[in-house]
């Protein structure tokens, strides 16, 4: 019998589990991983083939929380990959991101903006080489 292969991701106040082999999974084996997300109020989402759970946990906790479980199977830790992307907060460009501005404006930006956001631009202005 195929065992799942779970995927350990720490998110920010949550933490995402993906299953890698959810299709070679049993009927009853996707059922006792449902039943042991909505247990602890999670969400499983079918099109990714994960779950979420809000909750901050560690991969070490995860494992143990597993563990105490009926759950059975291989857990493999993915290091936290979500970067947040900083936006323009003002202006004719808000939204957009900064590494998504023409060089002009972001020299520009550099020698006349002072607000909240300047360290943002000096960073931008830096990592382009500009």
């Amino acid at each position: 019998m195929v065992t799942p292969a779970f995927i350990f991701t720490a998110l920010e106040n949550s933490f995402k589990v993906t299953i890698t082999n959810l299709e070679a999974l049993s009927v009853s084996q996707i059922q006792e991983i449902e039943s042991f997300v909505s247990s602890r109020n999670g969400i499983f989402d079918f099109t990714t083939y994960s779950f979420v759970i809000q909750k901050r946990l560690s991969f070490d906790e995860f494992v143990i929380l597993l563990k105490n479980s009926t759950l059975s199977g291989t857990i493999k830790n993915r290091p936290r990959i979500q970067k947040v992307i900083k936006r323009v907060s003002f202006g004719q460009y808000k939204g957009m991101p900064y590494t998504e501005l023409d060089d002009s404006y972001l020299l520009w930006l550099h020698s006349n903006y002072s607000g909240k956001d300047s360290k943002i631009i000096k960073e931008e202005k830096l990592r382009r080489k500009i």
